[in-house]
């Protein structure tokens, strides 16, 4: 296994408050899946939740190399969360094939947030392709 990619992102937690305020529905339904929109939510600092979920989504298509291109929509990429409560990366529909291309089989990530800001870390890890 080795290192594919890697990729950071930080965002003003204030910013994503005005997106979720001023489109509603619209703006969560382009960006958040079903699952992490019931997730944030149910949070009692939900906008620092969809914060970080911003950030984990362009810090993984920062690893991916590839930004907002190739056919990648905002919901091709999910964070979950595991029981324990560590964050999990799945890959739908766009993203999932250019991983694959890329031999990439797993995206690790970090999230981190408070009231102004909201910080996310992703590597990208598999069997380089050379593609």
């Amino acid at each position: 296994m080795q290192i594919i990619g890697i990729g950071t992102d930080i965002i003003e937690c204030e910013r994503i408050g005005r997106m979720l305020t001023q489109h509603g529905e619209r703006f969560t339904s382009h960006v958040y899946t079903e699952e992490e929109f019931r997730y944030c939510t149910d949070r009692k600092t939900a906008e620092q939740h969809f914060s970080g979920r911003w950030a984990a989504k362009e810090a993984v298509l920062k690893a991916l190399g590839t930004g907002w291109t190739a056919g990648i929509a905002w919901t091709d990429v999910e964070v979950v969360i595991q029981s324990s409560g560590k964050p999990l990366i799945r890959l739908h529909k766009g993203a999932a094939h250019k991983a694959g291309e890329l031999g990439i089989t797993e995206v690790l990530i970090s999230i981190s947030h408070c009231k102004s800001y909201a910080t996310a870390m992703a590597m990208a890890i598999g069997e380089a392709s050379g593609g």
